[in-house]
């Protein structure tokens, strides 16, 4: 039976370390010494060493480190195609050749900072190993090759790395050497800075799956007394973010069409489909759109999207950015309303089809004027661009407002937004009649997703920003009534979950007044006692959510197995444009249907796939 040992130290205020030397010899050893004078910790074996100082670390001999892959960061596409695939390994002397093969070397001795090592790793956790076994080669490029074929599988999939179950870590990787007499040197190095900030966050996030001031505030005291740069904060927070299970699910879905979009070097119309129910799906339920965008930004090439029209909005793109700089050449060629219009619908389009070239162009745009302007050209040429820049920063922001109030549950909006948004709807309107409309409504109303309390909100939006702009109303009155409607909602999302409840666990029958009341007065009890709600339940709510159980259970026990019998999408859709159900719920009670009965999903998708 194997043992270990283990030390535990600081080096420095921020860096943590734990070394572990595993071996059924492993208290007869020698393996480390402190270096007082110099403040290093050495641990050994023959052929091996490493060394800890205040500001990083030394090595030579075998091994080499690994760490659990943040999300968003670089991955060998090797690595990225296989989900199973979780960790980094790196190993000394490792290097690809030009066919994609690694081929190692004898030079294996190096040494790196701390900063360097959370930087190029893992924010948090990395760990550093080697191996002293009578069983591996004599030359140390052997041993590296024997090392990975050993235990590179297990070290690349195990998940104690991330979990940091040191050991599991053990158990699962000593055993591979297949050596009574080896030992094995893991040193764990930790930032605990970093460490505090990511609990803290994950902490603030999982409670409701956002950020308030207030809790904004405490993560940026805490970056700034830990000194933690922007990148490694933002790196931190999207990680957190992805982990959160509701949110993984759904972006590792989008990432494996993706991958096999990828294998087949097109996006076919059913995957397009797909990955646009996942975006919406992902608005509503909360799912930050950087996590999207990292994973469009390392998959995207090799993709062909199949749409002519993207070469058109494209094109148009680029010949009105290169008009900007037709100034040096004294010819005049100032964005007027029409071109400021067709770049905000291609920036549109883009978005629509996760298209990164449009904001590549303005990328491109933006570096050339400040190298002309650097090299002397006119400070004027930058008027255009910073025209076009102010209004696809009105762009962004009232299309995430607004997609925010439509899509989400329990969304507030201020004064101050309402003023803005009237400022904002002015200046697209300056563009074109009734543009505010075309960009941002129109096709939002269309929206088979879009459900009956967001219906509610943008539409009264829209009366009341008429109303105020008429002088028929305030932006008082406008908040006022976007309130109430919150109200409504968040009473109507509570109602429906105890109402289901009680219904399954207790009425089985519901239909008599008699029996509607008596359920009425029970759930209204226990909300109150649980401090949901402070006052009685509207009559209209209360009903509302009885015949949308009513609807809900129609669906499930009758029509959707006639659906799947007859494969009939024309009934589906009838339904749900008619029913007024929550298009949402309905495909999750279909999965869940689908799981129940041990029913092929694809055949889903392929009765969906006419409909998104």
């Amino acid at each position: 039976m194997h043992k270990d040992i283990r030390l535990h130290g600081m080096s420095g205020d921020q860096t943590e370390y734990f070394v572990m030397v595993v071996g059924n010899e492993a208290y007869q050893r020698y393996f480390f010494n402190i270096v007082q004078e110099e403040d290093q910790l050495r641990i050994f074996s023959p052929g091996n060493e490493l060394v800890i100082s205040a500001d990083g670390i030394a090595y030579q001999g075998n091994g080499g480190y690994f760490c659990e892959y943040m999300f968003g960061v670089d991955q060998p596409s090797s690595d990225l195609a296989k989900p199973d695939i979780i960790n980094r390994l790196v190993m000394y002397g490792a290097c690809s050749d030009d066919a994609g093969s690694v081929r190692f070397s004898d030079r294996t001795s190096g040494s790196e900072t701390f900063d360097n090592i959370f930087f190029e790793g893992n924010a948090v956790c990395n760990y550093f190993f080697f191996v002293h076994s009578n069983l591996l080669s004599r030359k140390l490029k052997n041993q590296q090759e024997e090392l990975v074929r050993c235990l590179g599988k297990v070290l690349k999939r195990s998940e104690a790395v991330g979990d940091e179950r040191d050991d599991i870590l053990i158990s699962e990787i000593f055993p591979l050497l297949k050596d009574d007499s080896a030992q094995l040197f893991i040193v764990k190095l930790i930032n605990r800075y970093h460490r505090e900030y990511r609990n803290l966050f994950r902490s603030l996030y999982f409670r409701n799956k956002k950020i308030s001031d207030d809790d904004f505030a405490k993560l940026v005291s805490m970056a700034s007394r830990y000194q933690i740069d922007r990148y490694q904060q933002e790196r931190i927070r999207i990680d957190v973010m992805y982990r959160s299970p509701a949110n993984k699910r759904i972006v590792d879905e989008y990432r494996n069409i993706l991958l096999a979009c990828n294998s087949k070097g097109e996006i076919s119309n059913l995957d397009n489909a797909r990955l646009t129910r996942l975006k919406t799906l992902s608005v509503r339920n909360k799912i930050p759109g950087a996590l999207f965008y990292t994973l469009d930004e390392m998959l995207k090439k090799g993709r062909n999207l199949k749409n002519n029209e993207e070469r058109d909005y494209i094109a148009a793109t680029r010949e009105i950015l290169e008009g900007i700089f037709f100034r040096e050449i004294e010819i005049e060629s100032r964005i007027d309303r029409d071109d400021m219009l067709k770049l905000i619908k291609a920036k549109k389009k883009a978005m629509e089809n996760r298209d990164h070239s449009f904001d590549q162009l303005m990328l491109d745009a933006s570096k050339e004027c400040d190298e002309k302007i650097r090299d002397g050209a006119d400070a004027a040429l930058l008027d255009g661009f910073s025209y076009v820049i102010t209004y696809l920063d009105r762009f962004d922001s009232v299309s995430n407002l607004i997609s925010q109030l439509a899509f989400m549950e329990n969304v507030r909006i201020n004064e101050e937004m309402l003023r803005g948004l009237l400022e904002h709807k002015a200046a697209f309107n300056n563009l074109h009649d009734d543009c505010f409309h075309e960009l941002f409504i129109r096709d939002l109303f269309a929206n088979a997703y879009l459900g009956g309390f967001g219906r509610r909100k943008v539409k009264a939006l829209m009366e009341g920003l008429v109303a105020i702009e008429a002088h028929w109303a305030t932006i008082e009155d406008l908040h006022r009534q976007l309130n109430e409607i919150d109200q409504d909602e968040r009473i109507a999302i509570v109602l429906l979950e105890h109402v289901r409840d009680r219904i399954r666990n207790f009425y089985s029958k519901f239909t008599t007044r008699a029996d509607q009341e008596a359920l009425r007065r029970e759930v209204i009890e226990e909300l109150k006692t649980k401090k949901r709600i402070t006052a009685d339940i509207p009559d209209r709510l209360f009903n509302e959510t009885i015949f949308t159980i009513k609807k809900e259970a129609m669906y499930l026990h009758s029509l959707l197995p006639q659906i799947i019998a007859e494969r009939n999408d024309g009934l589906r859709e009838d339904f749900l444009e008619n029913s007024g159900l929550d298009r949402f719920f309905v495909e999750e009670l279909e999965r869940e249907y689908y799981e129940k009965n041990g029913l092929d999903i694809e055949d889903l998708y392929q009765i969906r796939k006419g409909l998104s």
